[in-house]
């Protein structure tokens, strides 16, 4: 992976933004470093797969820490991977959660599992709750994933939520679905290969070619 600066320079980024925001213990900076090779190679993983021309140089995946896309993905990759193996700096993975919400308006929460390959545009305003997100899921602004009586849904491969769209309850997404612009998905089934408008109990559903 190209890097537009040293990695060791994003990591003192991000240190110096907890810093200000909050605090940070040497022990927490010694975590965050332990880390950080895991945490660039997941960053490495997905990017790879994502067809956006920022996310590639020179036929290389490329990482911007100044791209606010980008910085999103590595932030929810740091913490989740502190809540994953370093169970006992669980506070730093508040504060790198936190530092997330407060930079980028999207609310990731390190106990959620995103896929290996996902991504994201302009997702200001967007809160993914504990679904099963299936590969190569998509999102972008005021989307919304949550619980329907503490039942979350299930979305296949390639799903794209569109802006202001949202997936609630007993929901099962199949595999290459698009959800249209403002729909409101609620404890529904929605077949593979579909085109979602409308909201629940009266969606419109139309067969993608």
């Amino acid at each position: 992976m190209i890097f537009e600066i040293p990695k060791e320079a994003i990591l003192e980024i991000m240190v110096g933004q907890i810093a200000s925001f909050f605090s940070i213990t040497a022990d927490e900076i010694e975590t965050i470093n332990g880390l950080s090779d895991e945490v660039f190679e997941r960053c490495d993983h997905c990017f790879s797969k994502n067809d956006n021309k920022y996310y590639v140089r020179n036929g290389e995946t490329y990482f911007n820490p100044f791209h606010s896309g980008q910085y999103n993905v590595f932030l929810y990759y740091f913490s989740n991977t502190i809540f994953k193996k370093a169970k006992t700096q669980l506070r730093l993975a508040d504060k790198v959660y936190y530092l997330n919400k407060v930079m980028n308006s999207c609310d990731l929460f390190y106990e959620i599992e995103l896929p290996e390959y996902f991504a994201l545009d302009q997702p200001i305003g967007t809160v993914l709750g504990r679904a099963k997100y299936g590969n190569f899921f998509k999102f972008t602004q005021n989307c919304a994933v949550g619980n329907n009586k503490n039942i979350f849904p299930t979305i296949g491969e390639n799903v794209t939520m569109t802006a202001n769209s949202m997936i609630f309850g007993d929901s099962n997404i199949g595999d290459n679905v698009i959800i249209g612009v403002g729909a409101i998905v609620k404890d529904e089934d929605i077949p593979a290969n579909s085109l979602v408008f409308g909201q629940s109990p009266n969606l419109i559903i139309k067969k993608r070619k």
